[in-house]
């Protein structure tokens, strides 16, 4: 037992100073769980999120929807995307010595660069002439860079993972040349788009590209599942963040006007944010993917609309409080439609992850992702009707409790017999 990548995180932490062998972690560990540098990691994408959830709550304030929909989609589809590649990594291969550390670092370096570019891409979305791709790109760059130095590593010290490691740095290689080429060429803005969609794909079929044929990593089930759940968490942040925002000036500038509108927006931000915690974490992903480990690649990806419907939550409360500060150019119905349609969608997502991961689908499960929907509905048609927004939000905030009240009463039950059923086949 004198390999610290077999003790867990403490063995690999009182001793830093020397590298360790990056010949992969064992899945099934006992007691693995995100490390401190994970965690110092996760914060840069807090930045990243927040700049993205701000300027979507911008674009849209300014009636752009449609540019702010497509520019957020673009930003949080990258972010979702350099994240999950360092943190599958992490469980397969972290070792936290000094060199692993210090690639971390450069790619951290990637995120804030990338993030410092968000402003630019948005606005350039907004102009329609073209799309500003070359902060962020230079950014996400540097990020991939520092993960194919890990390849290389793990490629140089581990010969079970040699042929995994080279194919990675070979796909990564050529994506991110792609990815200088559109962002640095004057290409129309349509040939963009396309190009863009087209690396998207290319970035999403990397792992069937590389690990597919090679066996895999070896992942931990648990680890994974806790790091999905803390990214969860940063992102539902900005509904917190977008409470503050909507409620601010409602406060006066001494903070103490308090108005029933104050107190609705107070309320309903922060209700809905606890909703969707308490949704995703009925939940429980490690307990499936022990299960179900052919099933990686779908929790993985399937976790970027998850993602983004969560972030657009916060950006959508955020549209609430520049339409109560009268900030906007937009109606009432727009603004609730901003904050119910990424609600639904990320309500939606959980119980489409919960059906595949699961392989099952429930009556119970149906009918409370209907009630949900319709709840989400009846705030945008009280909306419309004419209804305050205040009270809209407080209609919206309630979707997520369907799901909680149904899991509390009943759904634990059922679901109990769905993981007892999943471990007998």
């Amino acid at each position: 037992m004198n390999d610290p990548q077999h003790t867990g995180e403490l063995g690999a932490r009182v001793r830093p100073r020397r590298l360790i062998p990056m010949t992969g972690r064992d899945p099934e560990e006992p007691g693995r769980v995100s490390s401190p540098l994970e965690l110092l990691f996760d914060l840069t994408f807090v930045v990243a999120v927040g700049t993205a959830a701000s300027q979507f709550a911008e674009m849209v304030a300014e009636g752009h929807a449609w540019q702010a929909v497509i520019a957020f989609v673009l930003a949080m589809f990258a972010i979702s995307v350099a994240w999950i590649s360092f943190s599958w990594f992490a469980s397969a291969f972290a070792t936290d010595d000094w060199l692993y550390r210090a690639l971390t670092m450069v790619q951290m370096i990637g995120v804030v660069v990338f993030s410092l570019g968000l402003p630019a891409m948005f606005h350039s979305v907004d102009e329609g002439s073209h799309l500003e791709l070359r902060a962020m790109v230079i950014g996400y760059v540097v990020m991939r860079i520092g993960m194919v130095l890990q390849w290389w590593r793990a490629a140089r010290e581990s010969p079970s993972f040699h042929d995994v490691g080279v194919a990675n740095m070979r796909w990564t290689v050529i994506a991110q040349v792609c990815w200088i080429i559109v962002a640095f060429l004057h290409l129309p803005i349509a040939a963009v788009f396309v190009a863009f969609g087209a690396l998207g794909v290319l970035e999403l079929v990397l792992p069937v590209l590389t690990q597919g044929s090679a066996g895999g990593t070896p992942w931990h089930p648990h680890h994974v599942a806790e790091r999905y759940g803390l990214f969860a968490i940063i992102t539902l942040g900005e509904g917190v963040v977008g409470t503050v925002a909507s409620s601010g000036d409602l406060l006066g500038g001494d903070g103490t006007h308090w108005t029933s509108d104050a107190i609705a927006v107070i309320v309903a931000g922060v209700g809905l944010t606890f909703g969707m915690w308490w949704v995703y974490f009925t939940t429980p992903f490690g307990d499936i993917l022990v299960h179900r480990r052919d099933c990686g690649y779908l929790f993985g990806y399937g976790h970027i609309p998850l993602f983004i419907g969560v972030a657009g939550a916060g950006a959508g409360l955020h549209v609430a409080g520049l339409y109560m500060e009268h900030h906007t150019d937009i109606s009432g119905t727009a603004v609730v439609l901003a904050l119910a349609l990424p609600v639904g969608v990320y309500l939606f997502m959980v119980y489409l992850l919960h059906s595949l991961l699961l392989s099952a689908v429930d009556r119970l499960h149906l009918l409370l992702i209907s009630l949900s929907l319709a709840v989400l509905l009846t705030s945008v048609l009280l909306a419309a009707a004419g209804v305050p927004i205040a009270v809209c939000l407080l209609v919206v905030m309630l979707a997520p409790f369907v799901t909680v009240i149904g899991y509390e009463t009943i759904g634990h039950r059922k679901q109990q017999r769905m993981l007892e059923n999943l471990s007998t086949q």
